[in-house]
């Protein structure tokens, strides 16, 4: 019973979609428009460079003594149990 109604299901869905196709390419052909044309047109000319001053030195950072770094617990060990024969 549910393999008709899939199969009426896809029948009815590739019969939707020819349909589709059809009235899609059926408009396309009627409203058939030429490629648009643009005009010629000059581009700008490119900015001038910007000069900037140079970049400042920055202060080096201080020293930080920080805590020892904890110890991360472990992650046991994950084996596949063996395949039967």
């Amino acid at each position: 019973m549910a393999s008709k109604i899939a199969v009426s299901l896809a029948l009815a869905a590739l019969l939707a979609c020819a349909a589709v196709s059809s009235a899609a390419r059926r408009m396309e052909e009627e409203h058939h428009q030429p490629a648009a044309v643009f005009p010629e047109h000059e581009l700008p000319p490119l900015p001038r460079p910007v000069h900037l001053p140079p970049k400042p030195e920055l202060p080096p950072f201080p020293e930080v003594d920080l805590p020892p770094k904890p110890e991360l617990p472990g992650i046991p060990d994950f084996h596949f149990p063996a395949a039967k024969p």
